[in-house]
């Protein structure tokens, strides 16, 4: 069902705008400047196609076979034939929602004006999105420079019919059955339009827009967890006094310290520390540390964001249309870089954050560092294993991470006859971020199991409210708590669920009020 209407203009999109119609299927219209425009940049393309003297996209071959001047007779077939020998992805299908995104964000960038594209080519980008149809783009293809080529490929044959989709079912048909269930016609491709449609950084930009929605609902997560770690381990909250923070200034630390003290106001098990048998001066790295990691990502993920809204105000072609001086000029805006190494640096931020809460539920487990609490929170430990093998899972996702932080970027195959001779690799630094988004929500989650397992076992000791709500809400989400052995892995994926779709802290925010 739609949630509302996103209209795209000629200024741009937000990330809000692409979270809506990627995640949402939010309608998408176009506005009447954005329909001017179109029409004026193509009346360019149109008056240049017309002359004798070559222009790059619109009367010549494309990459090393851009020395070749096209005949007019032969330029609607040059711009299908574009398509179709470009749509050559290979491997899994890529998720729906990054397909969604991929075609928005085209649609978004050829409403700018600067393309050359007819209104109605638009308008059936736009139709195609609202039917609910979405394009076969698979994993492998894009080296993120000339654009996502391969999976922009295959959008735009679905727009001329051919080729496969998935309908609003979820059924998988030929293209042009879809369209025509639909109303939808088949476009006929003209001057430089071809081009146009797969010449963009759409599909690595609307993962990384995803990436930056999913990440920072987990980095408040994982202060929430940190937080009820800090409290099951009796550590003390005096590190997370305010002035300790201001005289560090980094923006995220700070906010990850007030999180976790407004999750930890009340607790009645902080504190303690200085009356076990031999008391600690001080926690821990990965508890008293905690701010300054997920901090330091936090401000990562602040730059990953300032790239990716530069981005969505750029119109990403070439050639591009110059409508102030009438002019098509080739270009390098398509090159993938800005976009790859903010992707990548996510992943190596991730891993960190995925890697210090591991390190956390490891200290729980262990009866010589957990400061009371039963050998790996078992029981009865010897009959009971507890949550032994929870945390190897977890360890397998931090490994896994760990691979995956190594960036893309630095990678670089030459192509096209070493005319694209440096490429970007961001496609692949998406692909393998949203691996590591998800990662990093199941490590979070078994955190949160093993945290909430510590707190309640602490037996005698009032737990923050704030605490005693997330651990409310995770057991009337069907995770259960302290107990005899039982089939583990329900409850460690009913956890990420529950961490994934934000209902951790949705339960703690109605004590802390919103967290930053």
């Amino acid at each position: 069902m739609d949630m509302h209407t996103v209209v795209v203009g000629t200024s741009g999109a937000t990330a809000a705008d692409v979270i809506a119609v990627a995640r949402e299927n939010a309608r998408v219209e176009l506005s009447d400047d954005a329909r001017t425009a179109l029409a004026a940049a193509r009346s360019i393309v149109d008056a240049l196609a017309a002359r004798p003297e070559p222009v790059y996209g619109v009367s010549t071959g494309f990459g090393a076979l851009a020395s070749r001047h096209i005949g007019q007779e032969l330029r609607g077939r040059l711009q299908r034939n574009i398509v179709r020998s470009h749509a050559a992805g290979m491997g899994p299908r890529v998720e729906r929602e990054v397909v969604r995104a991929l075609m928005f964000l085209r649609l978004k960038t050829v409403c700018s004006g600067h393309t050359g594209v007819r209104p109605e080519v638009a308008q059936t980008m736009a139709d195609v999105l609202n039917a609910g149809i979405t394009p076969v783009v698979h994993e492998y293809g894009s080296l993120g420079c000339s654009g996502d080529l391969a999976p922009l490929s295959h959008c735009a044959l679905t727009l001329m019919g051919e080729g496969d989709a998935e309908g609003p079912d979820g059924r998988t048909r030929p293209a042009g059955e879809l369209l025509a269930e639909h109303g939808i016609a088949p476009v006929e491709l003209r001057e430089k339009e071809g081009l146009a449609l797969l010449n963009g950084t759409d599909g690595m930009l609307g993962m990384l827009l995803m990436a930056l929605d999913d990440l920072q609902r987990l980095y408040v997560s994982a202060d929430i967890t940190a937080a009820l770690s800090l409290e099951a381990l009796l550590g003390t909250d005096k590190v997370l006094a305010p002035e300790l923070h201001a005289i560090r200034p980094h923006p995220g630390q700070s906010v990850s310290a007030a999180n976790m003290a407004a999750v930890l106001k009340g607790s009645g098990l902080v504190g303690h520390f200085q009356q076990d048998e031999a008391p600690r001066v001080q926690d821990a790295y990965s508890v008293r540390c905690a701010p300054q990691v997920a901090g330091a990502g936090r401000d990562t993920l602040a730059h990953a964001r300032l790239v990716a809204e530069r981005e969505l105000a750029a119109a990403v072609d070439n050639p591009v249309v110059l409508p102030a001086e009438g002019r098509v000029e080739s270009n390098g805006n398509f090159h993938g870089a800005p976009i790859a190494y903010a992707l990548d640096f996510l992943a190596i931020v991730a891993a960190d954050l995925g890697s210090i809460a591991e390190r956390r539920t490891d200290r729980l487990l262990d009866k010589n560092r957990s400061h009371g609490l039963p050998p790996f929170l078992a029981d009865d430990p010897g009959v009971d294993s507890g949550l032994m093998i929870a945390q190897y899972t977890q360890a397998a996702l931090v490994s896994e991470m760990k691979r995956l932080a190594v960036p893309a970027s630095v990678d670089s195959i030459p192509s096209s006859a070493m005319q694209e001779d440096h490429v970007s690799m961001g496609w692949s630094a998406a692909r393998k971020l949203r691996t590591a988004v998800d990662a990093l929500g199941r490590i979070i989650a078994v955190e949160l199991y093993a945290a909430t397992r510590a707190v309640e076992l602490r037996r005698g000791l009032t737990p923050a409210p704030a605490s005693r709500a997330a651990v409310d809400a995770l057991r009337a989400a069907g995770v259960q708590g302290p107990g005899p052995d039982r089939f583990l892995a329900p409850d460690l994926e009913a956890a990420a669920v529950f961490v994934r779709e934000g209902r951790l802290i949705e339960a703690v925010e109605r004590v802390t009020g919103p967290l930053g």
